[in-house]
């Protein structure tokens, strides 16, 4: 790879990271409603998650659709139905103290789970492993990988600051109700590009 397609690929990774996306809004939600620190293995599990996942992407499962698109077709579906779930939990996040249980925020393994049913993120790994891994070697896919590694958690770390900072806007359960709500829509809408072709 020369150093215009590195640039090019680091490039790549950041502006897809730090673009609105359920990830993005997630940790915005998080950070609001829990703080920075509490969202660390949040982040860890979306940043180290995504990168095993590019890595996968690109050494196999790109075959797989290839070969049995219906597979891309239930991933979709199953993304849809879970990202619809997640966003009725944000809509329905009850303040700290309050509500039957008391509310988490999402664990490493949990993060690092969701990169499988997050649409953008299997567009960001499929993309980025067809434009910057053309060879398809173990060595360009695990390069491809690496960038995201780590362009990607200071990029995500961004939302969780900006959330953390609103906290102090939302004291008032009124205006975090609101707040959740809105992060909810927005996690709606962001399955449009996946749903409209």
């Amino acid at each position: 790879m020369t150093i215009d397609q590195l640039t090019a690929l680091v490039a790549f990774a950041f502006v897809s990271s730090v673009t609105p996306g359920p990830n993005n809004l997630m940790l915005m939600a998080s950070g609001a409603n829990f703080g920075f620190r509490r969202s660390i293995p949040h982040m860890l599990g979306i940043g180290i998650g995504f990168t095993v996942m590019v890595l996968l992407v690109g050494t196999g499962l790109m075959q797989v659709f290839d070969r049995y698109p219906v597979s891309y077709t239930v991933l979709r579906a199953a993304s849809v139905a879970y990202l619809l779930w997640l966003a009725w939990k944000i809509a329905h996040a009850a303040p700290s103290g309050r509500g039957a249980g008391r509310p988490r925020p999402m664990t490493f393994l949990q993060a690092a789970a969701f990169q499988w049913v997050n649409p953008k993120a299997w567009a960001m790994a499929l993309t980025a492993n067809s434009l910057y891994a053309p060879d398809a070697t173990l060595w360009a896919f695990a390069l491809v990988a690496g960038v995201f590694g780590v362009v990607n958690l200071p990029s995500v770390s961004v939302w969780t600051v900006l959330g953390q900072q609103m906290a102090r806007l939302l004291i008032n359960p009124r205006r975090l109700a609101a707040f959740n709500w809105t992060m909810a829509a927005l996690l709606v809408a962001s399955l449009y590009p996946v749903l409209v072709p």
